[in-house]
């Protein structure tokens, strides 16, 4: 385990509206307001997006299985925002509900509101983290 001790920055609160693309409008913030680190938590509504429930078998590098969001969905979760190289990369998990049904997973590409989402994110200061490719997964990680 690694770790670095940061500091509570400034908070952005957004309201994406009905067919925003939230995974687009996050990191444009972050790229606008130079928002280095920070964590960010969302709840509202989404209708379309494309997430990754696991690996096919836990062996590197890893298989995704991918899911997809077609209709309206309840959403919560929350997710982290480091640099790679001159671009802010977010890491994003939540969990997706329609009526009785709950899926969950790292929401990656073609996110967009149903209606209204709101988005918090809170910058940590102080620490130095970043994403780098790995080349042993073959996935952009956390590198502190």
């Amino acid at each position: 385990m690694k770790y670095q001790v940061g500091e509570t920055g400034r908070v952005v609160v957004a309201r994406f509206e009905d067919g925003d693309r939230i995974l687009e409008g996050i990191t444009q913030i972050a790229r606008d307001e130079q928002i280095r680190a920070g964590i960010f938590h969302i709840v509202g509504g989404m209708k379309k997006g494309k997430f990754v429930v696991g690996p096919q078998k836990d062996e590197l590098p890893p298989v995704p299985v991918w899911r997809e969001l077609d209709e309206s969905h309840e959403v919560v979760g929350t997710g982290t925002i480091f640099w790679q190289g001159d671009e802010p990369k977010l890491h994003f998990h939540g969990a997706y509900a329609k009526f009785d049904t709950v899926k969950a997973g790292c929401m990656r590409k073609d996110a967009e509101t149903f209606l209204v989402l709101e988005v918090v994110i809170i910058e940590i200061k102080g620490v130095t983290a970043v994403r780098e490719l790995d080349p042993v997964s073959g996935m952009v990680l956390l590198k502190l």
